[in-house]
């Protein structure tokens, strides 16, 4: 159930915000939601996640990448919400990627840069376990293809491993919009990728291939920058009457466009009234509603530019 495990009066659930589904109940729903995401917070990363997961927010997504990431603070602030909220780890699903030496900053590189490429994963898996305070990880994202189809897969391997030992539940990509790279990872992966996390884009013509390809293999198709990359297209009139029309503003329209695609936009929100609003949406998506029919999606289609399948 949704409840907050403990006996709270309506004057508590205020406080715990509108929403307090766990994880597991969102998964096994079959719903779209949002994930929070926490680049570049810096400092603020602690009190920002806390805040998310009070808000409502389950799903959390970061990286060991020292540069853009702080990861322990990460694991600080669930923690802290967890502790103030009475949810357990099992309630949230957090997400964290291994990054090759070339996405990193040579002076804080999260392993050893003279390992082998197998003990850069195994290290990198274990500073995250630490810095998230888990025994285990819902899902583990490869960052970025690496520079060879070899050592992308001799990454895989490494990361099957780790779903065999029980330390991974779920294996994914980011930053991969060649669709044959991607299916080429895909039928030579023995645990098949879960999920494919790239931006979301006119420059890629909006992976329509590649999304089509997730929706028929059962793959989470992950967006970030939805909002940045798409700021023209939002501040269209058509796009705030609709937005007004929903009850949302043209960002929660952009959000509930993609889940009503069935896909699960990243949300770096540092804004409470914002997380409240998003929050607000994934209940609304949560509880059955239907935001857009057909004819608004295709709407929507149209003035964002995505091309035809």
């Amino acid at each position: 159930g949704s409840g907050s495990g403990s006996g709270s009066s309506t004057k508590d659930t205020m406080r715990l915000g509108l929403f307090t589904a766990s994880a597991p109940s969102i998964l096994s729903s079959g719903r779209p939601y949002l994930i929070y995401g926490t680049a570049w917070k810096e400092d603020e990363t602690a009190r920002l996640v806390s805040q998310a997961v009070k808000a409502g927010f389950r799903m959390i997504d970061t990286a060991c990448q020292p540069k853009h990431y702080r990861e322990d603070l990460v694991g600080e602030g669930w923690s802290e919400a967890a502790a103030a909220l009475g949810i357990k780890r099992e309630d949230l699903s957090l997400q964290t990627k291994f990054t090759s030496l070339n996405g990193q900053d040579r002076n804080s590189v999260p392993y050893n840069k003279r390992s082998s490429l197998e003990d850069q994963v195994k290290q990198s898996l274990s500073k995250s376990l630490t810095n998230l305070r888990t025994t285990y990880l819902d899902s583990l994202v490869l960052h970025s293809p690496m520079s060879t189809h070899a050592d992308t897969m001799k990454v895989w391997r490494t990361f099957e491993g780790f779903v065999d030992e029980g330390k991974v539940r779920a294996l994914g990509i980011s930053n991969c919009y060649d669709p044959k790279k991607f299916m080429k990872i895909y039928d030579e992966a023995r645990i098949k990728p879960n999920v494919l996390q790239n931006r979301f884009y006119a420059e890629s013509g909006f992976d329509v291939e590649l999304r089509k390809f997730c929706r028929d293999h059962d793959i989470k198709y992950q967006s970030f920058w939805t909002l940045s990359a798409n700021r023209k297209a939002l501040a269209k009139p058509q796009i705030k009457e609709l937005a007004q029309s929903k009850g949302l503003t043209p960002q929660t329209l952009m959000y509930a466009y993609m889940m009503t695609n069935g896909h699960t936009p990243l949300d770096g929100t540092t804004n409470m009234n914002h997380m409240n609003e998003d929050i607000t949406l994934m209940k609304r998506i949560f509880e059955g509603e239907q935001i857009f029919d057909d004819k608004e999606m295709a709407l929507i289609d149209r003035i964002l530019g995505i091309p035809d399948e």
